[in-house]
């Protein structure tokens, strides 16, 4: 099965092969989160594992409520109350993040690991100047810093997010969506971190902009050499953007995969489905539904969590639960399918 989108492979990004010998800058092994409630606790993510490979673009996909943004949180240790993470290891440059009390983890954030929020608006402080609040961060991580360096440290972050140096002295309200949301890149990128996570960086803009946010983060990449986490829901920006490709479902990871592969051969039939509610160019077709609703977070059917919603269920996936497996090179799949 071949979606109709174009994409980019991993060589004709960067030239370079999918990871090949490279490192691995962020482990998350069997990580688990959970919210208490009167009823029991949501599993919002449940024993998920993968990695982040240096220079690459890892894209973490899945429709709305699976995790991605709780899995995003946890990875950046912002999970907020009643939330909180039960489980697991999250390795930065072999560091476990996950005992760290906010002390240290303030040495870390925008240090090593910083995030692109959704809503750009919303992050910005509406009552100061652009300059001010990317020089805060500066100052607070490194100290005061010379006023006529930090500006040109400042408006050369600009020339590479693709900003005009008269955003400056303006406010947020001053610039347009696209703008914005470059500054909030200008922001992550501005201590040189190792691994950056966009979440949902183009949701709230129209396409011709979101084309621009996205070059922005390939030239990001491509000229620091940084990890990216890209979340998000829309299956052909995806396809333009990340090297590989994580699928969540239901607080599980389902499917992780070159970019390539998966487009072209997806194992996973919640993946197919994803791939198929595509809508195409090239013909007229009705888009695929898939029928039913998640289960209940709090108390998980035996076996795979897809199995009421599958259209290829078996006898076995009502009572075992298939394992991330790697079924093909560098293709996993927790499937019965493929056993």
């Amino acid at each position: 099965m071949t979606a109709q989108v174009e994409y980019l492979t991993p060589t004709q990004q960067d030239g370079k092969t999918q990871h090949g010998k490279r490192e691995a800058v962020l482990d998350v092994r069997n990580l688990k989160v959970y919210y208490s409630t009167p009823t029991g606790d949501v599993r919002a993510v449940d024993d998920v594992s993968f990695k982040v490979y240096e220079g690459e673009i890892l894209g973490l996909v899945g429709e709305s409520g699976c995790g991605k943004t709780t899995t995003a949180m946890a990875i950046l240790r912002m999970v907020q109350p009643p939330g909180g993470i039960v489980g697991g290891q999250i390795l930065l440059d072999d560091v476990d993040l996950a005992p760290m009390n906010e002390r240290e983890l303030r040495n870390i954030r925008w240090n090593s690991l910083a995030l692109i929020p959704q809503g750009a608006m919303n992050s910005l402080n509406p009552i100061m100047r652009i300059s001010g609040q990317i020089r805060e961060a500066i100052e607070t991580h490194e100290g005061k810093q010379n006023s006529k360096k930090i500006r040109e440290r400042i408006l050369n972050l600009f020339t590479l997010v693709g900003l005009p140096s008269r955003i400056y002295d303006m406010y947020p309200h001053e610039l347009s969506g696209g703008m914005k949301q470059r500054v909030c890149i200008a922001m992550a990128i501005v201590l040189n971190p190792s691994l950056i996570i966009a979440d949902e960086p183009t949701s709230a803009l129209d396409v011709v902009v979101q084309r621009v946010v996205g070059q922005t983060l390939l030239d990001v990449k491509k000229r620091l050499g940084v990890s990216m986490i890209l979340i998000g829901h829309d299956m052909g920006l995806q396809a333009q953007l990340v090297d590989r490709l994580a699928v969540m479902y239901a607080g599980h990871m389902v499917e992780v995969s070159p970019v390539g592969t998966i487009f072209k051969e997806p194992l996973h039939p919640y993946t197919q489905l994803l791939i198929e509610s595509i809508p195409s160019i090239k013909e007229r077709k009705p888009l695929k539904l898939t029928e039913g609703i998640t289960h209940d977070l709090r108390n998980p059917p035996p076996g795979c969590i897809f199995q009421a919603r599958c259209p290829k269920v078996m006898d076995i996936c009502r009572s075992v639960k298939p394992p991330l497996e790697e079924i093909k090179p560098d293709h996993y799949v927790a499937c019965h399918l493929y056993d």
